[in-house]
């Protein structure tokens, strides 16, 4: 990341209209650049990128587990960590695709520990800065569109097209065998098959039926065996049938794909169920969005809960705060606002915000993070859950001026 932030100094230098004017020749002249210096990685080594709004840092994490069941040795990059065969580090980022030098290097670093896949999570917003360029895919993965980063880039349509763009780029790989693998149940989905491919396959829930969602886990019917996973909620069964397709279409066996399945138990910040010992239930999930909140507390939708929930500042999406109070007054008995990544913005008029969507009951405000976790724990009683949502395995609070104050909703419950 040193040479993306010297860049970032010199760009601060660059009168705004001018580096506007020259915004689009700027990216791409980097991304070449990186991927030159780098010696073009992504054609040594097969590459499977993944994008939608939700899902895709799971989705990612479930097909890296399925490939290495069959044996194979993976690099994996999401929004939770970076891993090259058996080294993993957390994603300290704050970025769900770092920038362009950051993945050409890891490509080259992939290909010279002789991993045979690598799986990326890919972003709309990386689309903007062409960071999807140069890198040669042999699968992409399409999991669902919902309304997020409209402040980026501007409507939901623009949101889509760059999606689009990262499935479209495949044209340009030289790879054998270009396979786009995309949700048929999601209504965008023919705009990600309409991008040219060698091989087109889809998904749909329809594929595992008959299946039952449980806060305990999942049971899903797959190429005539029962299978049960230790995933919660009707969004990782979708999660699960993107990487049963994705694994399918690299030719690896059934049996392997299920046994996969059923060791893999969960990911870090996503439905990641915090136990210490007490008599109720703590989960921990990095649902930020009105359609991920509204799909992870259904999960929890027969017990009692205790939510705490924050709304994200720095002018991103601002017309989603009052919708989550919204979603939080149907599914909590309780709610703890709280900080959450406040950036520039005045922390209070944020959750202010989040608190105009809460109609029958009176929210308890809690800006210090830590105290409005540790509040939740103590009203909680026996067979109750603790439903803490908005950062997941973020490791810290995005403050005005670029400020990083160190929190992990994991370790905190946890303690």
């Amino acid at each position: 990341m040193a040479m993306e932030r010297i860049l970032f100094s010199i760009k601060k230098l660059i009168p705004s209209r001018l580096f506007t004017l020259f915004q689009p020749a700027y990216h791409y002249s980097l991304a070449f650049l990186a991927a030159l210096i780098y010696r073009f990685p992504s054609r040594k080594i097969k590459v499977i990128g993944v994008t939608g709004t939700k899902g895709k840092s799971s989705t990612t994490e479930i097909i890296n587990a399925i490939i290495e069941e069959a044996g194979y040795k993976t690099a994996l990059s999401n929004t939770i960590r970076f891993k090259i065969a058996e080294h993993s580090t957390n994603n300290l980022y704050k970025m769900s695709m770092p920038g362009r030098f950051f993945v050409q290097r890891f490509l080259r670093q992939a290909v010279q520990a002789k991993c045979d896949y690598v799986i990326l999570e890919m972003t709309s917003q990386g689309t903007l800065q062409y960071r999807h360029k140069f890198i040669d895919l042999d699968t992409f993965v399409f999991t669902n569109l919902s309304p997020e980063h409209l402040d980026s880039h501007g409507s939901y349509e623009k949101y889509i097209e760059a999606k689009v763009k990262i499935a479209c780029e495949m044209i340009k790989s030289k790879k054998q065998n270009k396979t786009i693998i995309a949700n048929s149940d999601d209504k965008e989905a023919q705009r990600f098959l309409d991008c040219e491919a060698d091989k087109k396959a889809t998904y749909s829930a329809k594929d595992v039926e008959p299946y039952e969602i449980l806060s305990s886990g999942i049971n899903f019917t797959f190429a005539g065996h029962k299978v049960h996973s230790e995933l919660s909620g009707l969004f990782n069964l979708y999660n699960l049938v993107a990487g049963i397709t994705c694994a399918k279409n690299l030719g690896i066996a059934d049996e392997i794909i299920v046994r996969a399945v059923e060791k893999f138990s969960d990911i870090k910040g996503r439905v990641e169920k915090i136990d210490a010992g007490q008599d109720f239930t703590v989960v921990v999930d990095y649902a930020h969005t009105p359609d991920s909140l509204e799909k992870f507390y259904q999960v929890f939708e027969k017990t009692r809960n205790i939510c705490v929930l924050g709304g994200t500042g720095g002018g991103r999406d601002n017309w989603k705060r009052k919708e989550m109070g919204r979603i939080a007054d149907n599914y909590c008995k309780e709610i703890i606002l709280t900080d959450e990544d406040p950036y520039d913005e005045d922390p209070n008029k944020i959750v202010s915000d989040v608190a105009e969507g809460i109609k029958s009951q009176t929210p308890t405000i809690i800006m210090d993070r830590r105290a409005a976790i540790k509040e939740a724990l103590r009203r909680a009683k026996t067979g109750d859950s603790v439903l803490i949502t908005g950062k997941g395995t973020d490791p810290y609070i995005m403050g005005p001026n670029g400020t990083k104050t160190p929190s992990s909703d994991h370790q905190i419950a946890k303690q």
